[in-house]
């Protein structure tokens, strides 16, 4: 019978204690368990390994924040109280991408406040910061540099974004390279670069037909925010650039350590296998699988067809019902246990040298710092 079990145990004790992994990336599926994890492992690596931690999240739910005991999580790091860190000497923060504060920092940082100001104003950076898709993305990543510049950290822990796809998360500088190379920026940067000409008079002169094309596909009014906008931030391009792909090169070095998270359900597998290939092609270091949320019967060695015939008797005999009950709810955990270990079985024959460790699914959800050291201590099992 395949079971993740057959993969290599995936030592989490060892990544948190070493002193040369300062970044801890969790990814899979939405709604996995990853912001529970990466918790989790932020809280163990304070409290067990001694190491000034910080945990950030982009978890719109802020279940992170309940169960720290904090009131809430905002763009500033906030230490945690109260947590068992005497012995250790650790420090355990945490806090919550605000994706547009993070964007205006980038703007303050980068330019003057003449400028800022004028950035700000604008309709299109107004949208473009608080929805426009992948911003989320791109700055977790921005955030994520900052971070690991400022060196006060001993580990990071990232929950990485809620996204359709955890691909999103390492795509986010490419697509925005993509966008500050496209032909349409280009075109829409040529006033500034040229004597600061309007938008219009320049494309009408130099593209006739094609400036009222547009101009009637995006309206003349967007057209000359989106215009405005690009000018604004023209200067910022090449840092924006340049700080993506120093990010994109901390995330393949040593220091970085990818922790795939997933249940064993199809698609939170098939995700989770889709990340770790992607990380191969892109030379970046996988430390392992954490499968969430996995059923085990208490007596394992009856299967459910064993479990199941033995109900029929009882209740063939009468007067042990109740002890049926128990037998028929045991072998639908049975049944239950065997299709999770199929499909986490095609993680593991996809990736054998992957090391994993399975989280037994608990009663209910995790709610406060016991609960999350409960989770720690399971991923952390030898």
């Amino acid at each position: 019978m395949p079971s993740e079990d057959a993969a290599p145990q995936l030592d989490v004790d060892k990544i948190l204690a070493d002193p040369g992994v300062r970044i801890v990336v969790c990814c899979g599926a939405g709604g996995v368990g990853k912001t529970t994890t990466a918790a989790a492992l932020a809280l163990r690596a304070a409290e067990h390994h001694g190491r000034r931690t910080v945990v950030l999240t982009i978890d719109p739910a802020r279940r992170l924040a309940q169960s720290l005991g904090l009131t809430e999580l905002d763009n500033t790091p906030r230490q945690v109280k109260g947590i068992d860190v005497e012995t250790s000497g650790g420090e355990l923060h945490a806090m919550m991408l605000d994706m547009k504060r993070t964007f205006d920092d980038v703007v303050l940082q980068h330019t003057d406040p003449a400028k800022a100001a004028d950035i700000f104003a604008n309709p299109f950076y107004q949208a473009m910061s608080s929805t426009f898709a992948g911003t989320q993305e791109y700055m977790a990543m921005e955030k994520l540099g900052q971070l690991h510049a400022r060196g006060e950290w001993d580990l990071i822990v990232v929950d990485t974004p809620p996204s359709r796809s955890a691909l999103d998360f390492l795509d986010a500088p490419a697509r925005l390279s993509r966008f500050l190379d496209g032909r349409m920026l280009r075109l829409l940067l040529a006033p500034a670069r040229s004597g600061g000409r309007s938008m219009f008079s320049l494309v009408t002169a130099s593209f006739g037909m094609f400036s009222k094309v547009v101009q009637k596909v995006l309206g003349a009014q967007l057209l000359t925010d989106l215009s405005g906008f690009v000018a604004a931030l023209d200067s910022m391009f090449g840092g924006f650039r340049q700080r993506a792909e120093q990010t994109y090169r901390i995330l393949q070095a040593r220091e970085t350590a990818f922790v795939l998270v997933a249940a064993p359900e199809p698609d939170a597998v098939r995700e989770a296998a889709y990340f770790a290939g992607r990380l191969r092609e892109e030379n970046m270091p996988l430390a392992g699988l954490v499968l969430n949320r996995v059923h085990r019967p208490a007596v394992p060695e009856l299967d459910a067809e064993r479990s199941r015939a033995a109900a029929e008797r009882l209740a063939e005999v009468g007067g042990h019902e109740a002890t049926a009950d128990v037998l028929r709810a045991h072998a639908a955990l049975a049944r239950q246990a065997v299709r999770e270990q199929q499909v986490a079985a095609r993680f593991t024959e996809a990736f054998p040298a992957v090391p994993a460790v399975s989280v037994t699914a608990q009663p209910a959800d995790v709610h406060d710092v016991d609960g999350l050291r409960t989770i720690g201590a399971a991923i952390s099992r030898p």
